[in-house]
């Protein structure tokens, strides 16, 4: 083997015998055995019998003909050989070897291409490329007269253009020499033999690909799993298949003698391609998705081979357009984008590019009419004369390329008819992000088609909101004046069409807005046509709270996805942009109303912002002024500018005055908008606003409004809004409504439905809020007041039934004005005094016990109003009431003997109602409510039933062990009062109605029972006549 080997690659001195034909000579006896013999070296080297076997195999499959040239299959063989002995223990003993096995069957091949088809295998490893070029160029056995007849061959011949690449080779990092033109020609002719031996690599990667697609696609695997996987494949064959030469270098590789065959494998290769694709179309119209990854990794690589590309787009929609005929239903969703790439390749340069590309864009637009099954049944009359236009010259390539070329709008009204929307979205979406690439000319194809495509159809647009996100970020960007125009252009097609969306979204960035925001404003507002939507929306928009958190999905709807949902602050702003705009001022005009108090609500909601009182956001205050200066009110600006308004709106104790102040300014200006804010403020309130701090507004706006504008009392419409709002859940709106009313009271009479009115203030007694309580007593004791006295007279039990609960009021102050009030009602109905007496005596517990209260003017209150009653009921115990002389025990013993004697048939009531006082938490009233069921149960014993007595018995029992000492002392007395009142009871009918009809006869009178020393007692003695009062039997004259 040693011998053989150094045989043919021995130094020789005469030149004759390093010639090409004494090379073939050897090349025909010898290779054939040395290349078997160097093969068994390299397989002898590797490690077990199965690996040496394999390369002993592959060696011997490598068939050397003895005439002929080297077959180009030899070159496979050799790479393997190569790859065998690439391990770093066997380089050393197969390099040289190989190396000059090579050199020998260089120096034999028949021609150049020979030789390449050899050398081109060492090139596919850079370290065996190494390698033999550092044999080649360093000396024997090749010399300059060995390879001077394959040089003049190669320099020969014009088409491969050897004279310029030579010329070329003087500016390449070689030596200027022989040796290194010499190594540059080598390399060159290395680098031709590896693109045609790429061509049968591309075949064979290919087929094999195709074979592995079609395996996949016939298998039960997930389709997601199955599209994903074949796409990997497809455009690992697209880098193989589309990285050949071009068809002209192709043609330059032949000799003249295979040309044909190399074309011949040129276009195999390619008809294997669109094969796989037509084959995979026709199984599922999706994956014509691939098509549009083709146009991808055609921008992506940069590849120059556009139009052999495009032509199997265009074939393969070709295809896909007939084939949908047969079709139910077509799911491709790729159509959009695939349409937006092609329909900007219709306006390239090249006829090569734009040529295949119309073709595929008419056959695209076929597919889409069909898409889901889903025809337009009544398509505008010139689209379907186009449609009609272009079926007729289907054929005629050249009036499809002018059409496409030529008249864009009829290219652009037919795509986003023939889309869906869905479609239509991913098409704009893809002309979208082509605005921002560099190529100028394709920057202003995609601005062009984007402004005609919307023009017509952008109703059909969906995803609008992440069609502005993108045109933002876009945007921010350092954009050019192409792009930047094409986008906000987008923007005011779209808020034609989709105002809400638009806004809602120009609404959702960060506050205060930056100069990019700002632009999409204007462009969003450039147009008169959409005023009203525009402002619509950001009205919606402001009805939001700045940094209310939305409880429940349902509220939260659209708002912001922001939780703080800063949007109305940015509604505000954008005011303050939109508002002087010109073409908006018959907007402006028309929704004045809503504007201001959607403004106002905004000023105040602002106000507790911590973030807006730092950064300064007052954006609402801002836009409240334009909205003044826009609306022909400079006058009512400058004069709140007079008043401070401004500088002090924002702060929060200045709220209401601040309406005040701008109700009031606005009215004294006689604003022309008056009627229509009327209306609204009166259709915002019968709808009820959105929260509770509004209505506070509303009422004091309205308010104003209706005393400069209307004289008391107010239209029933309005009347009934305050009535409404008596029993309003904000008692700032309870108390400003019951304010005004009370204003009112002068021309109480004439108002037309005066009882309701009075029953919605009764309601609010029972309001949870004390201040609303005082200020409806207040009110209706101002109405009572001046109310005639026949309506009052219809009114009166219902007022004092109403009086009643208050009187047992926690809130002192509510408590004795509810008792005065009372008082004050009794004296008013005297001359219906028969109407008031169930009422009086269903009083008269608390009348008594809170006598004993803590406070001063309930006492005082209590007196008054005890005064009152007993002076109506002609019970002669006024004078024990004053204060000179007052006692409770004594006041009570009194009105006990009074009541006895004229009103006996209440004593179980009022016994009942004092009871329920035994469980009251104050010490005073439990302890004033024993000694008046004490003198009760004495005086009216007789009229009771053992049942009666036993109930009081329990309930005096009760407080038998009280805590406070003196209530179970007066309890103890209370209750051997009630034993005896039991013992003397009968069994006999006889005997107790007896006892009743005497104790009716003969009044007996008591002296006091419990000689209780009370708290608030002025004396310790009776005073007057009650002095020396003593016991005492006498007939009831």
């Amino acid at each position: 083997m040693d011998g053989s080997l150094q045989h043919v690659a021995q130094r020789k001195t005469d030149a004759e015998e390093y010639t090409p034909s004494n090379y073939r000579k050897l090349w025909r006896r010898r290779v054939p055995s040395l290349l078997k013999e160097a093969g068994g070296v390299v397989a002898g080297g590797r490690a077990g019998r199965q690996q040496r076997s394999e390369s002993l195999r592959i060696w011997n499959s490598v068939t050397i003909p003895q005439d002929g040239p080297l077959p180009l299959t030899s070159a496979p063989a050799l790479h393997e050989t190569l790859d065998a002995a690439g391990s770093p223990s066997l380089a050393s003993i197969a390099s040289e070897h190989v190396v000059k096995l090579a050199l020998a069957a260089l120096l034999a091949a028949e021609n150049i291409w020979n030789y390449l088809a050899v050398v081109a295998a060492f090139f596919r490893d850079p370290e065996w490329a190494s390698r033999f070029l550092g044999v080649i160029l360093t000396g024997p056995p090749i010399t300059n007269a060995t390879l001077q007849p394959w040089l003049a061959e190669a320099n020969s011949s014009e088409a491969f253009g050897w004279r310029g690449s030579i010329q070329a080779a003087d500016n390449l990092p070689f030596p200027k020499n022989h040796e290194g033109l010499l190594s540059w020609i080598t390399l060159f002719f290395l680098i031709q033999e590896h693109k045609a031996d790429s061509l049968w690599d591309a075949y064979t990667s290919v087929i094999s690909d195709q074979a592995l697609i079609l395996s996949i696609n016939s298998s039960f695997v997930d389709p997601l799993l199955q599209f994903e996987t074949q796409l990997k494949i497809i455009e690992s064959s697209f880098k193989s298949v589309f990285t050949i030469p071009c068809l002209e270098e192709v043609k330059e590789m032949g000799n003249g003698n295979d040309d044909e065959d190399l074309q011949e494998l040129y276009q195999s290769i390619l008809n294997v391609y669109e094969d796989t694709l037509l084959i995979l179309v026709s199984k599922d119209f999706y994956k014509l998705q691939i098509l549009k990854e083709m146009i991808v990794w055609m921008s992506r690589d940069k590849l120059g081979q556009q139009g052999r590309i495009l032509v199997i787009i265009s074939r393969v929609l070709i295809f896909a357009a007939k084939k949908v005929k047969e079709s139910a239903s077509v799911d491709a969703p790729c159509l959009g984008v695939l349409a937006a790439e092609l329909c900007l390749l219709c306006s390239h340069a090249s006829r090569s590019i734009t040529q295949p590309a119309s073709m595929g864009m008419y056959h695209l637009l076929c597919i889409a009419k069909r898409q889901n099954g889903k025809v337009e049944s009544s398509p505008s009359p010139t689209v379907t004369e186009n449609l009609q236009c272009h079926l007729s010259h289907c054929c005629d390539i050249e009036f499809l390329l002018d059409v496409l070329k030529e008249d864009k709008t009829e290219v652009a009204r037919s795509i986003g008819h023939m889309l869906l929307p869905s479609l239509l979205t991913d098409f704009v979406w893809s002309l979208l992000m082509r605005l921002a690439m560099p190529d100028r000319g394709m920057t202003k194809e995609a601005a062009n088609m984007l402004r005609l495509t919307l023009e017509y159809h952008a109703h059909k647009v969906t995803m609008v909101s992440k069609i502005v996100e993108l045109i933002y970020v876009q945007l921010s960007k350092n954009s050019n004046h192409v792009m930047k125009h094409a986008m906000l252009r987008v923007i005011t097609l779209l808020t034609r069409t989709s105002p809400k969306k638009v806004i809602f979204q120009l609404m959702d960035y960060p506050v205060p807005a930056d100069n990019t925001l700002a632009l999409m404003w204007q462009a969003a507002g450039s147009e008169a046509s959409v005023a009203l939507p525009v402002l619509m929306t950001i009205l919606l928009i402001l009805r939001g709270k700045p940094g209310e958190m939305q409880e429940s999905l349902a509220d939260r709807r659209r708002f912001s996805l922001d939780a703080t949902n800063m949007m109305p602050v940015a509604a505000s702003q954008a005011l303050c942009t939109l508002l002087p705009v010109p073409s908006y001022k018959k907007a402006v005009a028309q929704f004045f109303p809503q504007l201001l108090m959607a403004l106002l609500f905004q000023v105040f909601y602002t106000c507790n912002m911590t973030l807006v009182i730092e950064k300064k956001l007052f954006f609402a205050r801002d836009a409240l002024r334009v909205l003044l200066y826009c609306s022909g009110l400079q006058e009512v600006d400058t004069a709140l500018n007079r008043k401070n308004f401004w500088d002090q709106i924002s702060q929060v104790l200045f709220h209401h005055h601040g309406v005040y102040l701008i109700a009031t300014t606005l009215g004294e200006h006689n604003f022309p908008q008056f009627p229509e804010t009327l209306h609204y403020l009166y259709k915002l309130s019968v709808e009820g606003p959105r929260r509770s701090e509004d209505s506070v507004i509303t009422v004091i706006f309205l308010t104003e409004l209706l005393n400069k504008f209307f004289k008391d009392p107010f239209p029933e419409e309005f009347l009934a809004l305050f009535r409404k709002w008596i029993n309003d859940s904000n008692p700032t709106v309870s108390k400003l409504s019951l304010q005004k009313i009370a204003s009112m009271a002068p021309v109480i009479n004439q108002v037309g439905n005066v009882c309701s009115l009075l029953l919605s203030i009764l309601d609010a007694f029972l309001s949870k809020d004390q201040t609303v309580i005082i200020r409806a007593l207040l009110t209706l004791r101002r109405l009572l007041n001046k109310l005639d006295k026949v309506t009052y007279s219809s009114l009166c039990t219902q007022i004092a039934s109403s009086y009643c609960p208050l009187m047992d009021h926690s809130n002192g102050g509510i408590r004795s004005m509810a008792i005065r009030h009372f008082g004050e009602l009794v004296r008013d109905m005297s001359q219906y005094r028969w109407m008031l007496n169930n009422a009086v005596f269903r009083a008269l517990v608390p009348l008594i016990l809170f006598l004993e209260d803590t406070e001063t003017r309930v006492i005082t209150a209590c007196k008054h109003t005890l005064a009152i009653c007993v002076s109506e009921l002609r019970w002669p115990i006024s004078n024990l009431l004053l204060d000179r002389c007052y006692s409770f025990e004594l006041a009570v013993l009194s009105i006990c003997n009074n009541l006895f004697i004229s009103h006996g048939r209440y004593i179980v009531e009022l016994l009942s109602d004092a009871l329920g006082f035994l469980r009251n938490s104050q010490v005073y009233l439990r302890r004033a409510s024993v000694i008046l069921i004490g003198y009760l149960t004495t005086l009216g014993g007789h009229l009771l039933l053992r049942d009666d007595i036993e109930v009081i018995l329990e309930g005096i029992d009760r407080v038998l062990d009280d805590e406070d000492p003196e209530i179970k002392a007066l309890a103890s007395k209370t209750h051997k009062l009630l034993k005896n009142v039991a013992n003397k009871l009968t069994s006999s009918v006889i005997k107790q109605t007896s006892r009743r009809l005497f104790n009716f006869i003969y009044i007996k009178k008591f002296k006091p029972l419990y000689n209780y020393i009370s708290p608030n007692d002025v004396t310790k003695k009776p005073c007057g006549d009650e002095r020396n009062q003593e016991r005492e039997d006498r007939p009831c004259a």
